[in-house]
């Protein structure tokens, strides 16, 4: 028995369908990955709130209508190869593994990123690879992906990004210039030299940190 299930379930339907995110396969992942196991043990009690938490080394696990409203506005389908950067605790990668074939995804931190491969294995989620490094450079040894998460905010959308994905490809990431405050994008790949990108609304995100990204503190 999932202690947590009936929680699970009220997030989806009071925090996600309720603001207007109907995808099926996305309310599915979230309702299948148990969030509780992501979270410290302190805070399990507030696994399903509706707001981030911490988890350590300034990082949080984001607000899970933007995780929802992230992996919806990927339009995965189940054969997708994605790269998520800024693994934290592995929750949204867990929610990926579930929309896609495989996830990659990459984490500069290495105390969170060997946490987020025991709380993977943990849960289950034998399509995850989980790399320490620096996620501005994104993976290239495993380049193009079909789509790329990125959880943290960036001054501005690294180029690296863009070359590793493939013709059709679609890019979420937050992104401006203010570490408080962002806006939501969408990039998709048209061609190698043409990409369409929409604003998706305004979020506020950890910074990106890295050699393409903001310098650390």
């Amino acid at each position: 028995m999932d202690p947590f299930e009936s929680e699970r379930e009220t997030m989806v339907r009071d925090q996600i369908e309720r603001r207007g995110l109907k995808n099926p396969r996305v309310l599915d992942a979230m309702r299948a990955v148990p969030r509780h196991l992501f979270v410290k043990s302190s805070l399990q009690k507030h696994a399903y709130a509706d707001r981030p938490l911490t988890i350590g080394h300034y990082q949080t696990i984001s607000q899970p209508y933007v995780v929802a409203l992230m992996c919806d506005r990927l339009e995965l389908e189940a054969t997708d190869r994605v790269l998520e950067i800024g693994t934290g605790s592995g929750y949204a990668a867990a929610v990926l593994a579930q929309l896609c074939e495989r996830v990659v995804t990459v984490e500069r931190i290495p105390e969170l990123a060997e946490s987020a491969r025991q709380t993977l294995a943990k849960a289950d989620c034998t399509n995850v690879t989980v790399h320490c490094g620096d996620g501005t450079l994104g993976f290239p040894a495993d380049a193009p992906f079909d789509a790329i998460l990125v959880s943290a905010a960036a001054p501005a959308v690294p180029e690296a990004y863009k070359q590793q994905l493939r013709a059709g490809g679609r890019l979420v990431i937050p992104a401006g210039k203010s570490r408080s405050s962002q806006s939501l994008y969408r990039v998709r790949k048209k061609s190698d030299s043409e990409f369409a990108v929409e604003d998706l609304g305004g979020v506020a995100f950890v910074p990106l940190i890295g050699e393409k990204g903001w310098q650390d503190f």
